[in-house]
């Protein structure tokens, strides 16, 4: 694969039964760990997810998608067929996240930061080394 955050790179993805699949082209954000209570409910633990541009993403299979509101602020986007939890989209902007286990290997990403670490769960402890923000962070 060729540098992971130059303008040509190209990465796919998909859900867990292949129902939706996708490719996202040019470069991504580093991923970003997030542990508020909506994404640690919607995921079962934290969630790790990278960003790009939505004209960047482009998706098959997109009949299969269920999109839920989950505040004013953003939908989640999952598989109606499986369950796998694939996008986050803000309900204004041009940016969808997506959510790192769903990319195929290798993604040539790295975890950058973890957010929302004042709401994380208390079951786990974050020792990875990576920066932590108790809200949004930088």
């Amino acid at each position: 694969m060729s540098d992971p955050n130059n303008d040509t790179a190209r990465r796919t993805g998909s859900c867990l039964c292949g129902a939706v699949r996708y490719s996202v082209s040019g470069p991504l954000r580093e991923i970003v760990a997030c542990h508020c209570s909506q994404c640690r409910r919607q995921s079962g633990h934290h969630l790790a997810a990278t960003r790009a541009p939505a004209a960047a993403l482009k998706i098959e299979g997109e009949a299969a998608i269920t999109w839920y509101r989950a505040s004013e602020l953003a939908d989640r986007g999952f598989c109606r067929h499986c369950g796998s939890r694939l996008f986050w989209r803000p309900v204004s902007g041009d940016t969808v996240a997506i959510f790192a286990g769903t990319l195929d290997s290798p993604t040539g990403l790295t975890l950058e930061r973890h957010i929302f670490v004042a709401d994380k769960g208390d079951y786990y402890e974050i020792a990875d080394g990576a920066p932590q923000f108790p809200g949004r962070g930088s």
